[in-house]
């Protein structure tokens, strides 16, 4: 497996350009990243992306304050936790239920506080990462505050390299 971390601006495009030199190289592979979503130069929050050119809202600013008990939050930014699943599991079981010919790589872009909202995105990953063959391309954040369990246990593991990018 390798499983990467970058830290800054630019995680996102680096992720890009490895993903687009391995397709051109007609190697197979799959996945999804997120992206910022801009209005009037102001970021109003993020998308998931897939590779295979789906894209949904991952979360967006919200203008209320009060939290309702359903509503999933990261500082200001509100998860849609329903469209991030809705593009993100179908991709991770077909990488997971794939024959051994057809193992590939799996970009995940990202394993942070808005996607681990979701129990079974977590379950995926676990499975993904444990899958025989397959090779992850992730990123993770630096850690801060109150540990991730799911991002320590990804950094923690003997089979992960950690790429520190800046």
């Amino acid at each position: 497996f390798v499983f990467s971390l970058f830290l800054g601006v630019g995680k996102t495009t680096l992720i890009q350009k490895v993903t687009q030199a391995l397709k051109s190289s007609g190697i197979p592979i799959d996945g999804f990243y997120t992206e910022e979503v801009r209005e009037g130069g102001r970021r109003t929050g993020f998308d998931v992306v897939t590779l295979s050119g789906k894209r949904g809202p991952l979360s967006r600013v919200s203008s209320d304050s009060s939290t309702s008990r359903r509503e999933y939050r990261v500082g200001q930014y509100v998860v849609d936790l329903v469209s991030f699943e809705q593009l993100v599991l179908p991709m991770l079981r077909n990488v997971n239920h794939g024959s051994d010919a057809e193992k590939k790589i799996c970009v995940i872009d990202e394993i942070g506080k808005m996607e681990l909202f979701s129990q079974a995105f977590i379950q995926a990953v676990r499975q993904t990462l444990t899958g025989s063959g397959t090779v992850v391309l992730g990123t993770i954040p630096i850690p801060k505050g109150k540990p991730l369990d799911l991002v320590e246990e990804i950094r923690s593991r003997k089979d992960v390299k950690v790429f520190n990018v800046s």
